[in-house]
């Protein structure tokens, strides 16, 4: 009898496995299920399907030109691919958009997208590819050609496009999973000025980030390699006090060289955490500041690095106010980004933990990270610079002492340390013991709020900040004669941004945290000069998890 159920219950499943099969591949050809199911298989695009994209072209001085399409039927991507620098003239990428469900048999789908003076379809025929009757390459304004489908089952294909953007600059590229950029611009009638406009787009579905969890390496080591000031533009930029001058017979593209500097510290610090402190875009240079965000994503995507970001004074003076910037960051891969508390003031105070080496759960280094905000609120009475808010403080508190108790449970010395944009009043301290170059009067704002005093209560053992480009030092800051707390620059990376104080070269911090002795290490890499492949001033602020006295590297 026992065997006889089993039997019965193989053959049910057998059949339903088998009438499953044949139900979808007849679905996949000929749409038989039902909507109301249908959207619920694997394969199916979630939202709005894309069944046309356009582009508008119009001039202030022609009244009878329109940059707008019906808005039932057309969503237009608001971002004007002549980025606000045409004299007289715009354009506008629109995406015709429909519900799966109202699909008529008219609709067709788009399946690829591409851009060129010629039609594609000859470059296809080539490469032995022969475009069937009901799916071929429409031109469309600006080089724009669009291949759409009738196909049943167009809509859940992976060849479906279900996301269009656009992107600008001869260096722009993707950051976001399954997105690619076309390889040539759109042709369109814009100033030399303007950035080339590039239209980038997604196949299937939308992927879900990659996001690691930061661990000690086997060897009880943990590289944090603190990006500061990139200043990315749309676009490659111009460079700024770059040195030498004749550097590349004088053609300096600002961005171009400040990756290539990255990428080669990158590759030869390996570090295991990257911390981009605050300006990383540089906000007039960059009408689109997606655009710039992606830059140095790939960049760090590419090369498998989880990384954290800070906002500085600059990086929303663009296109995207910090909460758009971060909702954006936090969909990339490798970002462990966050907004943070949505009711204390600010983008991005949170903080992220390194986990003991192994399997182990427990946290051996945290790392808190803090929005300093722009200007001040008060020029008539604090001139300059924003400062950490009461509430910012309070939840930085709170956060640390919540987590004491965790952090006892790691067996060897838990570390804090922390990172913000725009220094401390404190750097101000002329009594602060000094390694490193000290070249500009620190601009910290004038109102303290005491936040400097929160992090030696809380047990922070080092801060490191960006903002002003050519100071490069650390200071020790003292209580009652004891070391309590090291307070850091990162020495500026970008070549969009200032840096003409006595022969600056650009430089990027490291702090190397060896978890068997509970030591920092810190040093500087330069990018040009005869110091370009050694450690700068390299020095241990840290030992036995407190911050110590200066102790040069024997």
């Amino acid at each position: 009898m026992t065997r006889r159920i089993v039997r019965t219950i193989v053959q049910v499943a057998t059949a339903a496995v088998f009438t499953f099969v044949v139900i979808f591949f007849l679905d996949r050809n000929f749409r038989v299920l039902p909507n109301a199911i249908h959207e619920y298989l694997p394969s199916h695009h979630a939202g709005l399907i894309i069944t046309d994209i356009t582009i508008t072209k119009c001039s202030s001085l022609n009244i009878f030109s329109n940059c707008k399409l019906d808005p039932e039927a057309w969503h237009r991507v608001e971002k004007d691919l002549h980025l606000s620098k045409g004299l007289f003239s715009s354009a506008f990428l629109h995406i015709r958009r429909k519900r799966e469900e109202d699909l008529s048999a008219e609709d067709k789908v788009v399946v690829d997208v591409t851009v060129g003076r010629l039609d594609p379809s000859a470059n296809d025929k080539g490469k032995g590819k022969i475009a069937s009757p009901d799916e071929g390459w429409e031109a469309r304004p600006a080089g724009l050609w669009v291949k759409r489908s009738s196909k049943k089952g167009a809509s859940d294909s992976k060849d479906a496009v279900t996301a269009v953007d656009v992107l600008f600059g001869d260096d722009a590229v993707e950051a976001r999973p399954g997105w690619r950029v076309t390889g040539t611009p759109l042709m369109l009638d814009a100033a030399s000025s303007v950035p080339a406009s590039h239209i980038t787009f997604r196949r299937g579905a939308e992927q879900v980030p990659f996001k690691p969890t930061p661990r000690v390496n086997e060897n009880g080591r943990f590289k944090i390699m603190q990006l500061a000031d990139l200043h990315l533009s749309t676009g490659v930029g111009h460079c700024r006090d770059a040195l030498p001058e004749d550097w590349n017979g004088g053609k300096c593209e600002a961005d171009t060289r400040t990756l290539d500097f990255v990428t080669k510290v990158l590759e030869e610090e390996r570090p295991d955490l990257v911390v981009l402190s605050g300006d990383q875009v540089n906000g007039d240079t960059a009408p689109d500041t997606q655009s710039a965000i992606f830059k140095y994503a790939q960049l760090l995507i590419k090369h498998k690095v989880p990384y954290v970001s800070i906002f500085g004074n600059h990086d929303d003076e663009g296109s995207l106010s910090r909460a758009a910037q971060m909702d954006l960051i936090e969909t990339l891969p490798y970002s462990l980004s966050t907004a943070g508390p949505a009711d204390i003031d600010g983008v991005g105070n949170y903080h992220i933990e390194i986990l003991a080496r192994g399997g182990s759960g427990h946290s051996a280094i945290t790392v808190y990270l803090l929005d300093t905000h722009a200007y001040s609120p008060n020029e008539r009475k604090f001139k300059g610079y924003d400062w950490v808010k009461k509430n910012q403080i309070d939840w930085f508190r709170d956060t640390a002492q919540g987590l004491k108790k965790k952090h006892k449970e790691y067996t060897h010395h838990h570390m804090d340390v922390a990172f913000i944009h725009i220094p401390l009043p404190e750097y101000r301290d002329g009594n602060l013991t000094f390694v490193g170059d000290w070249k500009e009067p620190p601009t910290a704002p004038v109102y303290n709020s005491g936040f400097r005093d929160a992090l030696v209560d809380e047990g922070v053992v080092m801060v490191s900040c960006g903002h002003d480009h050519v100071n490069e030092y650390c200071g020790l800051s003292m209580n009652e004669d004891k070391p309590a707390l090291w307070m850091c620059y990162g020495g500026a990376t970008g070549f969009g941004g200032y840096a003409g104080y006595g022969g600056f070269h650009r430089k990027i911090r490291i702090f190397d945290f060896d978890m068997n002795t509970a030591r920092i290490m810190t040093w500087k890499r330069v990018e040009f000069g005869e110091n370009v492949d050694k450690r700068i001033d390299e020095l241990l602020i840290v030992d036995a998890g407190r911050a110590i006295a200066p102790m040069m590297p024997e």
